[in-house]
């Protein structure tokens, strides 16, 4: 079997170990080991850890940050909560698959904090999906498609929080199972949010 090009196995290797034993734990130098190939070949590829960390994101998990700058350019001929739907399920997923790479980060504050400031040099952080959330739903609202009195900003912290706290509550429970399946809480989480900021037509 021809093996994989070498950035392509620096990067699977890296998704590996964050998820297994965190960001805070996982080295470089371990990487390229998993990786089959030197440290130095790394560095060839990425400049840093958080380089690393971001092609991750980019490339082996669900594509959140894409699907919302899409729909904030055009929303689409599907109804709100059909967006939200989508956005909520993948942001669940997201969530569900970055939640055990970062946690580790919080129990070292020192290197959290070298982290968050590489994040945001590079422009990134945990911010984006809100804000790029928040300016799909003011799109919609310039739309005359959610009301003139709801608040973009809230909306968006209330999907966006909800998906969090679904990776986090069950990750912490004996079997990590949600008691309902992904596609029915994006559906509820969906309803309901646009129950409260659609304009009525009645």
């Amino acid at each position: 079997m021809e093996q994989k090009p070498t950035r392509v196995r620096i990067v699977d290797a890296a998704r590996d170990l964050m998820r297994t034993v965190g960001l805070a734990r996982t080295t470089t130098k371990e990487i390229a080991k998993a990786a089959g190939c030197s440290e130095a070949a790394l560095y060839k590829y990425f400049s840093s850890k958080e380089e690393l960390f971001l092609a991750v994101l980019e490339e082996r998990l669900p594509r959140l940050g894409g699907l919302l700058d899409t729909l904030a350019a055009d929303p689409g001929g599907r109804t709100v909560e059909q967006n939200l739907t989508e956005i909520a399920r993948q942001a669940a997923l997201f969530y569900e698959q970055t939640f055990p790479v970062v946690a580790s980060l919080y129990a070292e504050p020192q290197l959290k904090q070298r982290h968050e400031e590489a994040m945001r040099a590079y422009g990134k952080g945990p911010h984006k999906p809100v804000e790029g959330l928040t300016a799909y739903l003011r799109s919609e609202q310039r739309h005359g498609r959610i009301a003139a009195g709801a608040d973009p900003a809230a909306a968006a912290a209330l999907l966006l929080g909800a998906c969090v706290q679904r990776a986090f509550v069950w990750e912490a429970t004996p079997d990590r199972r949600p008691p309902d399946s992904l596609d029915d809480f994006a559906r509820g989480i969906a309803r309901t949010l646009t129950a409260g900021i659609c304009r009525r037509t009645d």
